[in-house]
């Protein structure tokens, strides 16, 4: 063969070659091809495109060209995706915090897993109205602002407070994508992130997606701990911190004014910003709930989430990030090029529902609801599981936090629970390194009733007794 043989003719001879070879096999190199067909290296080129193309070689950059899988019939041919692994590299995105371990809960399993309120606790009527009568408006279909509508954002400035514009709001997808949007505007990859320890999952999951180090800070009766905090930034250099200061998920703690105003000072001198995290501000359990942090800031120390998902129903998903400066105009652009806006129709119904005197109401009847539900499982898991701990009634939120007793693995009892028929969420998923005890997050708020939440806890109690008979 000489150098005006076509690549058709250098492709019929490979394919002789391949017939010969087994499927995993590496091709000769152009180069050798070139040397023993007397080739371009152009031909060489196209007849491996050609071959690639009929899926008779795979072409690995790097590694060479490889015989393919042999194609079998259509029904029952098995598609060869390993080629991916390399072309991936090591860009994996970590979800284990944002899902259940155990999978989804077999039919008829009391939860006491979930971060959301049973569908009798949701005003699941005045939001279906709201979707209806938005979904009626001539703009409804409409291109939304960047930022989100204006009303809407106007809404979120006043329950917000403080000083705070319509103009430093920016309506998100929920809490979630606000987090996210936060964590790559904020921070560089591969830089360091303090967290509360221990903190949300899927909060820590946000923040090693966007290639960042989560850095625990220890909490305890009063929230997060200032000294401790102040030795973090010192120690680390970050930029960032991410809490939750009212309601904390999963201890429930409300930080106290006067750390409240530590913290702020903190990150001040740190010349670090300050991610607020308020998704309980509508789930206290009937008394005043704390200003939120950002209310009192001058200086644009802090990045305020807020959402609307958690106290009205998970589809709602509807949130919104404050702040001020810089750090607004490089969020704008980050969700910019991400979805560009969240859905109208949906903004639109958020609206109705916060502007409606309904709201109020539920938030209210919510909240007296949420706070009987906490007092039911407080007294049933001291009269079902004495030997474990509970570290405090919340004044608001969702879940309790339950301390094992010494020696009981918190992911062994939450498999055992699922046997028994309840789904409780194991303590060790809230750190984001080796936990100092172990611990349970249980939920109130995700049970049909108060008999449920009993029941389930008697089942719990029982799947402790089965892994330790002293606690019987």
């Amino acid at each position: 063969m000489n150098d005006s043989s076509t690549s058709g003719e250098l492709a019929d001879r490979l394919r002789t070659l391949l017939s010969r070879l087994s499927p995993g096999d590496r091709l000769p190199s152009s180069r050798e091809l070139i040397k023993e067909y007397r080739v371009g290296p152009a031909t060489v080129a196209r007849a491996i495109a050609a071959l690639a193309a009929e899926g008779a070689v795979v072409t690995r950059p790097g590694s060479g060209t490889y015989v393919a899988q042999r194609t079998r019939h259509h029904d029952e041919a098995a598609a060869d995706t390993d080629w991916q692994t390399v072309a991936l590299t090591d860009r994996a995105v970590d979800t284990h915090l944002m899902a259940e371990p155990l999978g989804p809960p077999p039919a008829g399993t009391i939860t006491m897993d979930s971060g959301y309120v049973h569908r009798s606790l949701q005003p699941t009527r005045a939001l279906s109205a709201a979707l209806a009568r938005a979904a009626r408006r001539p703009d409804a279909w409409d291109r939304a602002p960047a930022g989100g509508v204006m009303a809407l954002r106007t809404v979120f400035a006043r329950i917000v407070g403080g000083s705070v514009a319509p103009e430093d709001v920016l309506v998100t997808a929920g809490g979630q994508s606000a987090l996210s949007i936060a964590f790559r505007a904020i921070a560089g990859p591969g830089s360091p992130v303090l967290v509360e320890s221990p903190t949300y999952p899927r909060a820590l999951a946000a923040v090693r997606a966007a290639g960042l180090r989560p850095v625990p800070v220890p909490l305890d009766a009063d929230g997060l701990r200032p000294d401790m905090l102040a030795d973090a930034f010192a120690m680390t250099g970050a930029r960032l911190l991410y809490c939750q200061p009212t309601y904390q998920n999963p201890t429930g703690t409300v930080l106290t004014p006067e750390r409240r105003r530590q913290i702020l000072d903190v990150a001040r001198a740190s010349g670090a910003f300050v991610l607020e995290d308020d998704f309980a501000r509508h789930l206290g359990h009937g008394g005043p709930v704390p200003r939120p942090l950002v209310a009192d800031d001058r200086d644009g120390t802090v990045v305020h989430v807020t959402s609307l998902t958690k106290p009205a129903a998970p589809s709602l998903r509807i949130g919104a990030l404050v702040a001020r400066g810089p750090v607004m105009e490089r969020m704008r652009a980050v969700r910019l090029v991400d979805d560009f806006f969240v859905t109208r129709p949906l903004q639109e119904a958020a609206l109705e529902v916060l502007s409606s005197p309904s709201w109020d109401r539920h938030v209210r009847s919510l909240g007296t609801a949420l706070r009987e539900r906490c007092a039911v499982l407080a007294a049933a898991l001291t009269q079902e599981l004495p030997g474990a701990t509970v570290t405090g009634l919340p004044t608001g939120g969702l879940h309790l936090w339950l301390r094992l007793p010494p020696g009981v693995d918190d992911t062994v009892l939450t498999a055992a629970a699922r046997q028994r028929g309840v789904a409780v969420s194991a303590g060790s998923r809230y750190f984001a390194t080796e936990p100092p005890a172990a611990h349970l997050r249980i939920g109130f708020a995700a049970t049909a009733d108060h008999a449920e939440l009993t029941q389930g806890v008697r089942r719990l109690g029982a799947a402790l007794t089965d892994l330790d008979p002293k606690q019987g």
